[in-house]
């Protein structure tokens, strides 16, 4: 009879996640640290990445924090040399690094705000994976899990903006790639997987809009959520891990190409 007690062990396996200095990153490093992996937490918050790993060393897990800046070339290849150099190799990459914008409307978004986080969310993501994947293919195996959002899905507007144009193009251009890829490179024993976030608290993305709104507007907007969400509450950082644990581990070894919303059944109405 087959042993399933240790199909969710990541022994001996080296994890980069992006954007690990707060929020659902410091989540998914600390989660991927518990299950055995050597885990890179990497953030242009080289501080914040720092704390990430004293909290995983805290708990006896292996981690290094390392600077990028995931929108910029040469950032990323001097941090895939050192990962490279230093470790070896990935096993697991987490795409998680993402900002957002001040909530406005379509035709009030400037062309300068749509390129800049365009540059972070969707093209940081294929410039880690280009980098990843040949290190992957040496190794005949990996896991990338790419961070989309509810927003890749499908749209919302109160009456008033609480998702952004270049924000919800951005997350459903990471499920094109995720899919692509994962077609790619399934026969390589590479897979490739996204989930998408419904509304979570404790992350920097809540801060930007919380900040250019009134308390009546803050207000009136956490009513309209949370009226939306079957389960009656947002979800928080934690409750992602198991889900990219599961991602990360053999445990999904037949799964790839997938999106899988996280929402508190956002979605499902």
């Amino acid at each position: 009879m087959q042993d399933f007690s240790n199909m969710f062990r990541l022994d001996g396996r080296i994890a980069v996640v992006t954007g690990a200095g707060f929020g659902l990153g410091r989540s998914f490093a600390l989660g991927l640290a518990a299950f055995g992996a050597t885990v890179i937490c990497a953030d242009r918050d080289l501080p914040n990445a720092e704390e990430t790993v004293g909290l995983a060393r805290q708990s006896h897990g292996k981690a290094e924090a390392a600077y990028v800046d995931v929108a910029l070339d040469a950032s990323v290849d001097d941090f895939w040399d050192r990962v490279e150099a230093d470790q070896g190799g990935v096993d697991i990459l987490v795409n998680n690094a993402g900002v957002t914008s001040v909530p406005v409307r379509t035709h009030e978004l400037s062309v300068a705000e749509w390129d800049r986080l365009m540059a972070i969310n969707l093209r940081g993501v294929f410039l880690c994976m280009r980098r990843a994947l040949p290190m992957m293919l040496k190794r005949g195996r990996g896991s990338i899990i790419n961070i989309s959002s509810i927003a890749g899905l499908v749209g919302y507007y109160p009456e008033f903006s609480r998702l952004v144009a270049n924000y919800s193009a951005s997350k459903a251009g990471v499920i094109g790639l995720t899919r692509q890829a994962a077609a790619e490179y399934a026969g390589e024993g590479i897979r490739v997987n996204a989930i998408a976030p419904g509304w979570h608290s404790g992350t920097n993305l809540g801060a930007v809009s919380r900040a250019s709104a009134t308390p009546e507007r803050i207000e009136k907007s956490e009513r309209a959520i949370h009226a939306g969400i079957p389960m009656g509450r947002r979800g928080v950082p934690d409750d992602l891990v198991g889900l990219a644990v599961y991602l990360a581990s053999d445990a999904s070894s037949y799964l790839t190409g997938q999106v899988i919303a996280h929402d508190g059944g956002w979605t499902a109405v």
